[in-house]
């Protein structure tokens, strides 16, 4: 029987967390492999502009900025591997991956798996993503400057998203099916105060009316049935996000809302593995930070590997 070959470090995602701590563990000297099961990006691959990351004055497309990551890492010897993962021991010595094209070991596992956001389940909801359709208004806010929108969500990051796009847009109008928000107090009586937001509330979004992009909303009020057609320029849809951590459950701790538990460090609960980007609990998920997990977890990692952790 052959000897395995045991990586310093495998990387689970080809996002810009993943790629960015490729890059550092190459640059470091470790043998790395990144398994990514479709093509570098990941959600950030569906951006069509990204404004906000730094170096970029004109902006760039996320797919770009994705393959730029990508051989970058790949420059300083990071090995690329599209596989989907299937099963993995986090515990075992060396770690095990079991992906569709064979099993990897190694010794520091970053898991760079991301966070999709929660659909609506709409009709044509895919093919206008980009065309009127979003989920991020931090991302793609500005291409609705002076323009009419709409938020779909009652929670946190719907109040937020509407407080940013009233700063942004004409007119924002936040739907909720409910009559009052589930966001935490301290966003009620902002939002109530602002001039440019209104409130459609016991409202839930049943059509999106498009041409080439979309045109409006069509809204049923869940009490009396009632449909009513809304115009509008976008509709961001903030019900939530849903972590990929199916493969770690019972494995490492995860909150409540299904993110591995991970601060500043980027260490799970077991050593020697690490979460990063929009996979592990934290405050803000953009590019800029994703990345900035991608370089703390590999000098963890290299802590680690020297017997330090």
């Amino acid at each position: 029987m052959s000897e395995i070959h045991v990586y310093d470090m495998i990387v689970v995602g080809g996002g810009p967390g993943g790629y960015t701590a490729a890059l550092y563990a190459a640059r470091a000297g470790l043998d790395t492999l990144v398994l990514e099961k479709l093509s570098a990006g990941g959600q950030m691959a569906l951006t069509e502009e990204i404004d906000n990351y730094p170096g970029f004055e004109e902006g760039i497309d996320g797919f770009t900025l994705a393959e730029k990551m990508q051989r970058q890492a790949e420059r300083f010897g990071a090995r690329s591997e599209y596989a989907q993962v299937e099963h993995m021991d986090l515990t075992a010595a060396p770690k095990v991956l079991e992906t569709s094209e064979g099993t990897f070991y190694s010794r520091t596992v970053v898991l760079a798996t991301g966070a999709n956001p929660r659909e609506l389940g709409l009709s044509n909801e895919a093919s206008l993503t980009g065309r009127g359709v979003a989920y991020c208004a931090a991302c793609d806010g500005m291409r609705y400057k002076g323009k009419t929108v709409v938020v779909v969500g009652g929670g946190n990051s719907a109040a937020a998203d509407a407080m940013l796009l009233s700063r942004i847009a004409k007119k924002v109008i936040l739907v909720h099916r409910r009559d009052t928000l589930r966001a935490t107090k301290v966003y009620h009586q902002p939002l109530m105060q602002v001039a440019n937001i209104e409130f459609c509330w016991n409202s839930t979004v049943t059509e999106l009316l498009h041409e080439e992009k979309l045109t409006g909303v069509k809204l049923k009020n869940v009490n009396t049935g009632v449909e009513t057609t809304v115009p509008c320029d976008g509709v961001f849809i903030s019900v939530g996000r849903k972590p990929a951590t199916e493969l770690a459950a019972g494995q490492l701790e995860l909150d409540r809302s299904g993110y591995i538990i991970a601060d500043e460090t980027t260490k799970t609960s077991l050593p020697g593995v690490y979460a990063v980007g929009d996979v592990r609990t934290k405050p803000l998920r953009q590019v800029v930070t994703a990345v900035a997990d991608g370089a703390t977890a590999v000098h963890m990692a290299e802590e680690y590997l020297a017997g330090g952790d």
